[in-house]
């Protein structure tokens, strides 16, 4: 009997993780998959008119975390070599004392990038927010894309997913912490199955507001 319930146990435990390796570990092969020959560095980057770089946290002092630093600053240095004309700076301002964008702007400045450069999403709080609005707010049809190595294949599969024609590049300036580097990966597993819900089934709306076009096409008069 003993027996018999171990091996119902085992079973048990057999079958769930093979559901769990199946519902988790197959979107996050999807995105790997979806996202081959569209990660770049600085250096191999095509050029394009804009490149979009998502919030990742400010420290308590209201500045960003390493991990955002390093973002702006690989955005700053496709600026200064002519990849990009404009930063979308797109992040978390729900909070009147947490405003990503606006302080993802002051780093920028801070390396030398001119305001003017920099357009600023307040209402990037999702992967998903920020390329959903990045396309019909902002008029984006292509951008390359700032983030971390981990983060970069369900930016690409989101974004490429509802439209926007995007390409990455590796915002790896340091070398960040194993325990640190354990948890985003970890923690991508369930948010790319979420990003594979979001953009081929529910399509949610994230907060919207007038368009803001970056870019403005020129009409020829008659």
């Amino acid at each position: 009997m003993i027996k018999k319930i171990i091996n119902m146990i085992l079973s048990l435990l057999f079958w769930s993780v093979i559901a769990a390796i199946i519902t988790f570990g197959v979107p996050r092969l999807i995105s790997e998959i979806s996202s081959l020959g569209k990660i770049f560095s600085t250096a191999t980057t095509r050029n394009s008119k804009a490149a979009i770089v998502f919030g990742a946290g400010l420290l308590r002092d209201g500045t960003p975390s390493p991990v955002l630093k390093d973002r702006v600053a690989t955005a700053a240095q496709l600026f200064f070599d002519g990849k990009v004309q404009k930063l979308l700076m797109s992040g978390d301002n729900r909070f009147v004392d947490y405003n990503e964008p606006g302080a993802m702007r002051a780093y920028a400045v801070e390396l030398g990038v001119p305001e003017s450069a920099v357009v600023l999403d307040y209402a990037g709080r999702r992967t998903y927010d920020t390329c959903y609005r990045a396309l019909h707010i902002f008029g984006l049809q292509e951008a390359i894309l700032i983030t971390q190595r981990y983060h970069l294949p369900r930016a690409l599969f989101t974004c490429n997913g509802i439209g926007l024609k995007s390409t990455g590049v590796e915002a790896n300036l340091r070398d960040y912490h194993p325990y640190s580097q354990r948890f985003w990966n970890l923690r991508e597993l369930p948010a790319t199955l979420v990003a594979l819900w979001q953009v081929w089934f529910s399509h949610p709306l994230p907060v919207m507001g007038d368009p803001e076009p970056i870019f403005f096409t020129e009409r020829s008069g008659n």
